[in-house]
C-alpha cells in the first residue's frame, strides 16, 4: 500500500512539475483521495462484512486500472516536452555556433593570469559583470591567510552548478556557459573547479604567512644594501678625490697654446674632480633605478608599479636604441652625400690654388678671380650638401621642426636686405677687378690701401694707420680711384705746381723742374718727366711738373721728396719761389733767395733734403 502511496505521490510531483493540464492534475488528485479513503476503510473495516470487502477489491482494480492509463498518459507528455527542449536546444547550440566566430568572450584574469573565459549572461548580469564578481570573488579567496584550496566543492541544481567555498558562492556556471564551451555543464564545472584550485593554492603560497616574513626580511635587506652601496660609492669619490688632488705635483702639467697658457693644473684637478662627480651621480641614480624597482616587486599589490617604474627607463632607453638602428640607412646616405661635397670642394680649391698661382691659365678667366670664385663655388655646395641631408635629419617631418625652419626663414629673410646687397655688391666688385688687396685707392675723402675684402666690407688703411670700415653697397654707388692698378699698368702720374714770376726763363724752370723730379726717389727716369704751363695768371704763370712712379703706396713720401728737391733745384739754380699773390719792388731791396746754401755745411733738418742726387736718399718705406 504504501508503495502505492508514493509512486502516486510521485505522480503528483512529475504533473506539477512539468505544467500538465488542470483537468489532468484534477484527476489524478481525486485518484489519490479516493485511493486513500479506500485504504482508510480497508484498516478501519477490515473485520467488516464480506459485501464491503469485494466492494473495495473492486474498486481498487479500477484505480489499479486508471493508474496505468495515467502513467502512460503523463510517459506520453514528458515524451513531448523532451523532444521540444531537444528542439529548443538544438536552435541554441546552432546560434552559440554562429557568434562563436565574432564574440571574443570576457576574460577572467586573476593576478596577470587569465582562467577562462564567460561569454553569455547569467540573469540580468552581463558577461562583464560577471567576470568583474568572479575575480573579485577568486582574488578576495586567495589572500587569506588560512586558506584551504581543497575544499572548493560544486553545488549543482537544475539550471546552475556553483563553485562554493563554506557556502560562499565562488563562480556561477549556466547551461549556456556549457553550451559555448562545448560541455556537459557538471563536466564544465569540474573544469573551472580544477582551474581555481590551481589558482588558490599558487595565491595561497605567495599570501602565507611565511611568505610576508619573506617578503619583509627581503625588503629590508635590499634597504641595507641599498645603503652600503650608498656609503661605498660616497668612499670612493672622496678616495678619488684625494688622489686626483695629488696629481696636480705630479703628472699633470699646464696645457698651453704657443705662449697662452689655456689650462694650469689647478684647472685640470678641477675638471676631474667634476667629472668624477657626474660618475658618482650616474652611479647612485643606476643604483635607484636598480633598488626601487626591486622593493617595489617584493610586494604583491606593488608590484605593477616596479613594472611601471621600470618603463619609464626602459622605453625610452629602447625607442633611442629602437631610433638608432632605423636611423643608420639615413645615416649613411649622410656621410656618402658629406663625403662627395668633401672631395668636390677640395677639386674646387685645387684649381682655384692652381688658377691664381698662375700655373693654370683659363682663357679670359683672370688669376684674381680664381679665390673668390672658390669661395662662391664651396657656399654653393655646401648649401646644395645642405638641402640633400635636410629630408635625412632626425625629425625634418615633424611639424616643430618645419616650424622652426620656417620662423628662421622669415627672420633671416626680414632682416638680411641689407646684408644681402653688401654680398651682392661684393660679388660684383670682385669681378669688376676694381682693386686688390695691397691697392692704393681713393674712395671720396678716404685714401689708403686695402687690407682686407669680406662678403660684406672692405677695410682701408689710411697713411695715418687708420682703418677705415667701408660697406661694399656704399663702394657701389661712389667713385673709386685705384692707383695701384694705373702705377703697375701704365705708370702712376704724379704732379705738383710752382709759380715763378714771368722774369724768370720759363725754359730755365723747365730744366730745374724736371731735374728736381729725375732726382727724387720713386721717380722713374723712363718715361722722362714733363713739364705743362697749366696757367698764365695776372702776376705768374703756373709750371705743373709731372713724374711717372711705380710704387702708388709710396705717393707720400714721394711727393715730400719732390717738393724739397725742387726747392733745392730751385735755390741753386737762383730762381725764387714766390707766392701766387707777392710783388717784389727792386729798390736796393735784397732777394729771396738764401745767400748762404746750407746743404754743404749743415746735416738736414727735419722736413729737409740735404742730397740732390738720388743715390744720397735714404730709402723710403710704406
Amino acid at each position: 500500500m504504501i508503495k502505492k502511496y508514493l509512486v502516486s505521490l510521485f505522480v503528483l510531483f512529475c504533473v506539477g512539475s512539468i505544467g500538465l493540464s488542470a483537468q489532468l492534475i484534477k484527476d489524478v488528485r481525486d485518484f489519490l483521495t479516493d485511493s486513500l479513503n479506500v485504504e482508510t476503510k480497508q484498516s478501519v473495516h477490515a473485520d467488516s462484512d464480506s459485501i464491503n470487502k469485494v466492494e473495495m477489491q473492486r474498486q481498487l482494480q479500477a484505480a489499479q486500472v486508471n493508474e496505468a492509463n495515467m502513467k502512460l498518459e503523463i510517459q506520453n507528455l514528458r515524451m513531448q516536452l523532451i523532444s521540444g527542449d531537444s528542439l529548443k536546444r538544438s536552435q541554441q547550440q546552432h546560434i552559440i555556433d554562429s557568434l562563436r566566430k565574432v564574440s571574443k568572450g570576457i576574460p577572467v584574469v586573476v593576478s596577470g593570469d587569465t582562467l577562462f573565459m564567460i561569454y553569455s549572461r547569467n540573469g540580468s548580469l552581463t558577461p562583464v559583470e560577471r567576470a568583474q564578481i568572479d575575480m573579485h570573488a577568486i582574488e578576495e579567496l586567495g589572500k587569506k591567510m588560512q586558506l584551504r584550496p581543497d575544499s572548493v566543492y560544486i553545488e549543482n541544481t537544475d539550471d546552475v552548478s556553483d563553485l562554493m567555498y563554506k557556502k560562499k558562492i565562488i563562480v556561477s556556471i549556466t547551461n549556456n556557459d556549457a553550451m559555448w564551451m562545448n560541455k556537459s555543464r557538471e563536466q564544465l564545472a569540474e573544469d573551472y573547479r580544477t582551474i581555481v584550485v590551481a589558482k588558490l593554492v599558487k595565491m595561497h603560497r605567495q599570501h602565507s604567512f611565511w611568505q610576508w616574513v619573506k617578503r619583509i626580511s627581503l625588503f629590508l635587506l635590499v634597504i641595507v644594501g641599498q645603503y652600503i652601496l650608498f656609503r661605498l660609492t660616497k668612499w670612493l669619490y672622496l678616495k678619488a678625490k684625494v688622489r686626483i688632488a695629488k696629481l696636480k705635483d705630479t703628472k699633470l702639467k699646464a696645457f698651453s697654446v704657443q705662449d697662452y697658457e689655456l689650462l694650469d693644473t689647478e684647472k685640470q684637478v678641477k675638471i676631474i674632480i667634476f667629472f668624477a662627480d657626474v660618475v658618482r651621480w650616474i652611479l647612485v641614480i643606476i643604483q635607484l633605478l636598480i633598488s626601487i624597482p626591486l622593493i617595489f616587486s617584493i610586494f604583491p599589490k606593488t608590484k605593477k608599479f616596479a613594472f611601471t617604474i621600470l618603463s619609464y627607463v626602459w622605453e625610452p632607453i629602447k625607442d633611442i636604441a629602437r631610433a638608432v638602428v632605423d636611423y643608420i640607412p639615413n645615416l649613411f646616405t649622410i656621410f656618402i652625400i658629406w663625403f662627395a661635397v668633401k672631395y668636390l670642394v677640395k677639386l674646387v680649391r685645387y684649381l682655384a690654388t692652381e688658377v691664381d698661382s698662375g700655373r693654370l691659365r683659363l682663357g679670359s678667366f683672370y688669376a684674381d678671380w680664381a679665390m673668390p670664385t672658390y669661395h662662391i663655388a664651396r657656399f654653393l655646395l655646401y648649401a646644395f650638401m645642405i638641402a640633400m641631408i635636410y629630408p635625412y635629419l632626425p625629425g625634418s617631418k615633424s611639424g616643430v621642426f618645419q616650424g622652426i625652419s620656417v620662423f628662421i626663414g622669415l627672420i633671416v629673410s626680414l632682416g638680411s636686405s641689407t646684408v644681402i646687397g653688401n654680398i651682392i655688391a661684393g660679388l660684383v666688385i670682385t669681378y669688376m677687378r676694381s682693386f686688390n688687396v695691397g691697392d692704393r685707392i681713393k674712395l671720396n675723402d678716404t685714401v689708403g690701401n686695402v687690407i682686407e675684402k669680406t662678403p660684406l666690407v672692405t677695410r682701408v688703411k689710411t697713411p695715418k694707420n687708420e682703418i677705415v670700415t667701408i660697406p661694399n653697397s656704399f663702394m657701389m654707388s661712389t667713385q673709386t680711384v685705384n692707383f695701384s692698378n694705373s702705377a703697375r699698368e701704365y705708370g702712376l702720374i704724379i704732379h705738383s705746381e710752382v709759380t715763378i714770376g714771368y722774369d724768370a726763363p720759363w725754359r730755365k724752370v723747365h730744366q730745374l723742374l724736371i731735374d728736381a723730379a729725375l732726382d727724387t726717389p720713386g721717380v722713374l727716369q723712363d718715361p722722362k718727366p714733363f713739364v705743362l704751363e697749366t696757367s698764365l695768371s695776372d702776376f705768374y704763370p703756373v709750371y705743373q711738373i709731372n713724374a711717372y712712379i711705380k710704387e702708388a703706396d709710396k705717393m707720400p713720401r714721394i711727393y715730400s721728396a719732390l717738393h724739397q728737391n725742387i726747392q733745392d733745384h730751385f735755390n741753386a739754380g737762383g730762381v725764387e719761389i714766390l707766392s701766387p699773390h707777392y710783388q717784389a719792388y727792386r729798390d736796393g731791396n735784397e732777394t729771396t733767395i738764401p745767400k748762404d746754401d746750407l746743404r754743404n755745411t749743415m746735416a738736414p733738418s727735419a722736413g729737409q733734403s740735404a742730397p740732390v742726387k738720388p743715390a744720397d736718399y735714404p730709402p723710403f718705406d710704406k
